[in-house]
């Protein structure tokens, strides 16, 4: 029988652990404060220790410490509210198993606690060479591995990104991803896909933006044939597809109430069942969420559940704009370059001094997806090897520069440009500066694009596709 003991100065809480524990086949011991928990550490030997982050007497940092100079076999998970959960993370840093948070559910505190006593007895049986949970996991992850649309900057914003990367990407938690449209949400999550122990399992990612009420619940978590009209197959749900690996939900905050509510029960409990169905599937996915409204604000304004909101946020990373990053912008450009020059066939080998005073100086409302856009579209009109400020879109070229403005408007336009005459050019044309106008009116949160262009969201993404401003 494992032994486990519990420091907490609740008595509730303590109670609960010890009788629940107990039930399912542990040797429990409880105790008020750390003086008396060293006591009972001295005179029995425990395979994990649950501690309470704030004690009367002492906090989670001392107790993890002690324990891991005098009892390095005897496993530490924290149990911490969520406004310590940073102190969580930086406790882990320091060879802390895992962390709870309150409120305590049964299924989350087994599964953990199951997982690190098996830790621990994989560690006694390679020897008792000891090393913090972390390290275990990664020790053959030297740095990140990027992914094809995630390029590793100098600027300070990037190094602080990477160390956030790295930090989180071998543990299990939830990460909220915030950031502007365009700053490479879905790249960050590849990357802590990438360089978890998830690594070699499904990275599956899901737009819930595009979705509409009908369809999400379907797509959440699939259904049966014959389940409602329409369903002439059995679907399988984007949570059974990422099963074992990552599940990134893109534009949490567009989800409806109802689904918020349907989904907080499967992330709590860890099981799914389809629509129409009658068995529960049992769960082991890491979720990693992004948005870029703020969701506190949509909490305060009924939108989004708080509970649920917590249950994702047990690690937020903010992602910086574009404009803020410095010469990453030049690191980025270049990486776009290349990758257009193989798209395209071209050769196409550096950029002008005046081009990288434009790149440099321009606000890139649009973030990492408008300089993509425009570096594709720039390899594509260049002639020689070298691009040229005719290359750049006007708003780009002439960006605080009114008199040039001024004057390529009052020129006559470029020989190889499309003739107006082309009515299907043309149309194009004001399609695509229609859409980005508006986009970067609105911070290019779609759903408000969508509103002010008097189309539905699905209407917007498809213009999008087809103009290729959704990369």
């Amino acid at each position: 029988m494992k032994n486990i003991l519990i420091i907490d100065d609740e008595v509730n809480v303590a109670t609960f652990l010890s009788k629940f524990l107990t039930r399912n086949g542990f040797n429990v011991t409880t105790a008020s404060n750390g003086s008396s928990a060293f006591e009972y550490l001295k005179n029995n030997k425990y395979n994990l220790v649950l501690c309470d982050f704030r004690l009367e007497d002492t906090d989670g940092r001392e107790i993890l410490k002690r324990i891991r100079s005098e009892y390095p076999r005897t496993g530490v998970i924290i149990i911490t509210g969520y406004s310590d959960i940073k102190m969580a993370v930086e406790l882990i840093k320091m060879g802390a198993y895992d962390y709870i948070t309150k409120p305590l559910y049964p299924d989350e505190i087994l599964n953990t606690i199951n997982k690190a006593i098996e830790t621990q007895m994989a560690l006694m049986d390679n020897g008792g060479h000891e090393e913090a949970h972390t390290s275990t996991e990664t020790k053959d992850i030297k740095k990140p591995i990027a992914t094809n649309d995630f390029v590793v900057g100098t600027s300070r914003a990037s190094k602080e990104l990477i160390h956030q990367i790295e930090l989180v990407a071998p543990t299990n938690y939830s990460v909220i991803i915030i950031g502007e449209s365009g700053t490479g949400k879905e790249s960050v999550a590849k990357s802590i896909h990438l360089n978890s122990p998830r690594r070699d399992k499904p990275f599956i990612a899901m737009d819930c933006g595009s979705l509409t009420k009908e369809l999400a619940g379907s797509e959440f978590f699939g259904h049966e044939k014959g389940s409602f009209t329409g369903a002439l197959n059995t679907k399988i749900g984007h949570f059974e597809l990422a099963n074992g690996g990552t599940l990134f939900l893109d534009e949490i905050s567009n989800l409806s109430y109802d689904i918020q509510a349907a989904l907080l029960r499967t992330v709590q409990e860890r099981k799914v069942k389809r629509i129409g169905g009658t068995k529960e599937i049992d769960l082991d996915v890491r979720i990693i969420v992004a948005t870029n409204e703020n969701l506190q604000e949509a909490i305060r304004n009924g939108k989004f559940r708080e509970d649920l909101y917590h249950r994702f946020n047990e690690f937020g990373i903010h992602l910086p704009p574009l404009r803020e990053r410095g010469k990453d912008i030049l690191l980025l450009a270049d990486h776009f370059l290349l990758a257009a020059n193989e798209e395209l066939g071209r050769n196409v080998t550096s950029f002008s001094p005046e081009v990288i005073e434009s790149l440099l100086s321009y606000r890139w409302q649009g973030n990492i997806r408008e300089l993509k856009n425009v570096i594709r579209r720039a390899t594509l009109l260049t002639e020689g090897n070298q691009v040229q400020i005719k290359a750049l879109p006007l708003e780009i070229s002439t960006y605080n520069k009114p008199q040039a403005f001024e004057n390529t408007y009052n020129s006559s336009p470029p020989v190889n440009a499309p003739s107006r005459n082309d009515l299907k050019n043309a149309a194009m044309e004001a399609e695509y500066e229609t859409i980005l106008r508006v986009l970067r009116e609105v911070n290019f949160n779609k759903t408000k694009a969508a509103e002010i262009l008097n189309i539905d969201r699905k209407t917007l993404y498809n213009k999008m596709k087809a103009n290729n401003l959704d990369r």
